[in-house]
């Protein structure tokens, strides 16, 4: 059984993501993006944009220079994405730091294209995959460049709900110390109840494992579970907002997340 740190804070609902930084054995919870993938993408020739703001409210303060220790830093990072085909779209990050001295500083870049198998209306499971390559500063990423493969599975009651996701996300280390080493395991997931045409609430859960064969110790692993609502009301905007405790000693504290889309 997992070592927990405190208990449950549900009441804290602010603009944010967590950040997290890598531990010294494990990779990390992608420090700009903490979202389950679903198995959809925007129809051809339409574009869709989402501001992810994040914060760490109560994080790790120690970190492998040069990365920069959690606590208390923010990023907000501005996705844009097209769709170029029924099964087939593209996007980009631009990803923004906000440090606990104050000072705002460039935080990378990403490309990724996702990959789907239409959807049948007969069918309650979806599939795809979404690949990405980064190059970050090495205050984020020691390695600077890397690269992800993000399988996506997701499933759906014969009412529509219950919603269900998973990404068994497999991360690469390009450059630097990481190049050449196994690849992480950071598996992520959700279950939702959802009200048809309003809201769904629900779980998500995100983890580092560490390297693939190379497993990091259970207390320095990161696992987080996080409490989120998602609006439906609108067609063409998008809402998600949770608050979520890390499980581990290698985990931030707590930490809270906002995404809002438009497409």
């Amino acid at each position: 059984m997992l070592p927990r740190r405190g208990v449950a804070r549900w009441a804290l609902f602010g603009p944010a993501i967590a950040i997290l930084t890598r531990s010294s054995l494990a990779g990390a919870v992608d420090p700009f993006e903490i979202q389950v993938y679903d198995a959809t993408v925007l129809s051809p020739r339409t574009a869709g944009v989402e501001l992810h703001t994040n914060a760490v409210v109560s994080g790790r303060r120690a970190s492998v220079p040069p990365e920069l220790p959690a606590h208390h830093q923010s990023h907000f990072t501005l996705e844009a994405a097209i769709g170029l085909t029924d099964w087939w779209e593209v996007g980009a990050y631009l990803q923004m730091a906000l440090l606990p001295d104050g000072s705002f500083e460039y935080a990378g870049n990403k490309l990724r294209t996702k990959l789907v198998v239409p959807a049948r209306p007969d069918s309650a499971i979806h599939w795809g995959v979404n690949l990405e390559l980064s190059r970050l500063p090495e205050h984020y990423d020691r390695d600077r460049w890397g690269a992800e493969i993000r399988p996506i599975a997701t499933w759906s009651s014969a009412r529509g709900a219950v919603y269900a996701a998973i990404n068994p996300i497999i991360d690469f280390g390009l450059a630097g110390t990481g190049r050449g080493d196994p690849p992480s395991f950071e598996p992520a997931a959700t279950l939702c109840y959802v009200v048809d045409g309003l809201m769904s609430l629900g779980l998500e859960y995100y983890a580092d494992v560490g390297p693939i064969g190379r497993w990091a110790p259970a207390g320095e692993q990161e696992h987080y579970l996080f409490q989120v609502v998602n609006v439906l009301r609108w067609k063409r905007i998008e809402i998600n907002a949770g608050v979520g405790e890390g499980l581990t000693d290698g985990s931030n504290d707590f930490v809270a997340k906002t995404i809002f889309g438009f497409r």
